[in-house]
């Protein structure tokens, strides 16, 4: 098997592993609620610890790609994923949260190294190789969610936790042998001053930040619906199995898109006729659950074809806002620690929000008040340009002019 093969492979492989322990994990917080005797405090914290794990760890991503490679920073970064879904299946509350760290850190480092991969490896492929991951991961998370309740009713809930070890592993194995002296794509390493210049004077960089906004809030919004859905359903009159296979078809619908999206974003100057779009459907679809939970599989359908488009979207404008796979690692490191430390906000206020009203008319008004700022931030982000570092804003000629030249190595699929 050439290199690039390989690289392939473990690509694949390492999206496989960057949603499923997460969407396997919230249709088993009631078993785990009975199991381990938790409180209502801690089954929150356990909603919103992976998501601020997402944002707290992100920032290592570059500084461990510089230091150790960036194939050898996603190996390890597998590794620490399955020892996490190993420790979380052991039958104490403490290692739950344990685990949940572990697998949470892990999967922060593999999701900043995503899109410099894809830059570094298949720069004149970012839109469809973007694509292709977040399909991967779309599946994986839908295939997770779909099957976290059989798996547990089978086999308990600790084999349904720790099963996804198993590709954690596999993966690691392969990025391990990419990492190894005399493999073709060893030792891939960011010069030392690169990221460190980037990654600072990126917070002086205004289209970052509305790029960092917009990845931020669409995952807020992803993971308060992951880890809430199904009460939510529950409580609007569906069977708890109708609600769990509910966020497993939210999931499922966007897996087309996924592969789409980045495709078509990647072939435009501009994105932000698609950020109009996702965020239509996204209002729309969360105000008919807040209105009329009658039509509620119309609406998660919608609601799967919004949530499934967004997120590779977000993912998609850190390749195509960067003019290279450095400037890509800061880019995606910044944008997921300010972008992931703001979600992780999600799913804990909306908890906290149904503690207080006792309901969840309230929080699914949040959630429909929160498209607004989403569809600013996205239509900022989806200027034609590149970050620069250190500036405030490029000027209109100088979106032209770097759109042209990312035009010019973009090939059109």
């Amino acid at each position: 098997m050439t290199t690039r093969l390989w690289l392939i492979t473990g690509l694949i492989l390492l999206a496989v592993n960057l949603r499923a322990a997460i969407t396997g994990t919230s249709p088993l917080i009631g078993d785990l609620e009975q199991a381990l005797a938790l409180s209502g405090t801690q089954v929150s914290v356990l909603a919103t610890l992976p998501v601020l794990c997402l944002g707290a760890f992100a920032w290592l991503a570059p500084r461990l790609a510089r230091r150790f490679g960036t194939q050898a920073a996603v190996c390890a970064a597998l590794w620490v994923l399955a020892l996490g879904a190993a420790v979380r299946a052991v039958p104490w509350p403490t290692a739950l949260f344990v685990g949940t760290v572990l697998s949470g850190a892990g999967i922060a480092v593999g999701n900043v190294l995503l899109p410099a991969l894809v830059k570094d490896h298949f720069g004149r492929r970012i839109g469809l190789f973007t694509g292709l991951t977040m399909t991967v991961m779309a599946v994986s998370g839908a295939l997770a969610a779909g099957a976290a309740v059989p798996l547990a009713g089978a086999t308990g809930w600790q084999f349904a936790l720790a099963v996804w070890a198993v590709p954690a592993v596999l993966a690691g194995a392969v990025w391990g042998l990419l990492a190894a002296p005399g493999a073709g794509g060893r030792h891939r390493r960011t010069p030392p001053e690169a990221p460190r210049t980037a990654g600072g004077s990126l917070l002086r960089c205004a289209l970052a930040w509305w790029v960092s906004a917009f990845l931020g809030l669409v995952s807020l919004m992803f993971y308060a619906l992951v880890a809430w859905l199904p009460q939510i359903m529950d409580a609007r009159g569906y069977t708890p199995g109708q609600a769990g296979l509910m966020m497993s078809v939210m999931l499922t619908v966007g897996i087309p898109l996924g592969f789409v999206v980045p495709l078509a974003a990647a072939r435009m100057r501009g994105q932000r006729l698609l950020v109009v779009a996702v965020t239509a459907a996204k209002l729309l679809s969360l105000a008919g659950l807040l209105l009329a939970p009658a039509f509620g599989w119309a609406w998660v359908c919608l609601l799967g074809a919004a949530t499934g488009s967004a997120f590779p979207l977000a993912m998609t404008l850190l390749g195509l806002r960067a003019d290279g796979p450095q400037t890509a690692a800061a880019l995606s490191g910044m944008a997921q620690t300010i972008g992931y430390l703001l979600a992780g906000l999600g799913p804990l206020a909306i908890g906290v929000l149904h503690d207080v009203t006792d309901g969840w008319r309230i929080p699914l008004a949040v959630l429909v008040a929160l498209v607004v700022p989403e569809a600013i931030a996205g239509v900022l982000a989806a200027r034609p340009g590149h970050v620069r570092p250190g500036s405030h804003g490029d000027s209109p000629s100088k979106h032209k002019r770097t759109a042209a030249h990312a035009d010019d190595r973009l090939v059109r699929l």
